[in-house]
C-alpha cells in the first residue's frame, strides 16, 4: 500500500472531517474510497468502450437504408 500526501485548504479539510465523522470514518478512508471509485469508473468505461467496438464490428452489414416495406413492417405473424 502506498501513502500519499495531499494539500488542501483549511475549509476543505474542516468540511472533509465533518463528512467523515457523519459517515463514521476517516478523511483518509474517504480519499481512498474516492480514488478507488475513479479507478473502477475508468475500468468500467474501458469495458464499455470495448463492448461497443465488438458490437460495431458485428453490425458491419447493417445499413439504415435497408428498410422494410410498410406492409412487412406491420405484418402480424
Amino acid at each position: 500500500m502506498k501513502n500519499i500526501t495531499v494539500s488542501v485548504d483549511d475549509d476543505t479539510y474542516r468540511l472533509a472531517r465533518i463528512r467523515a465523522a457523519e459517515r463514521d470514518t476517516s478523511v483518509s478512508a474517504l480519499v481512498k474510497q474516492y480514488l478507488s471509485g475513479l479507478a473502477e469508473d475508468a475500468s468500467a468505461f474501458e469495458r464499455l468502450a470495448n463492448e461497443e467496438k465488438e458490437v460495431r464490428a458485428r453490425l458491419r452489414d447493417f445499413s439504415a437504408a435497408d428498410r422494410l416495406p410498410r406492409d412487412k413492417l406491420h405484418e402480424r405473424g
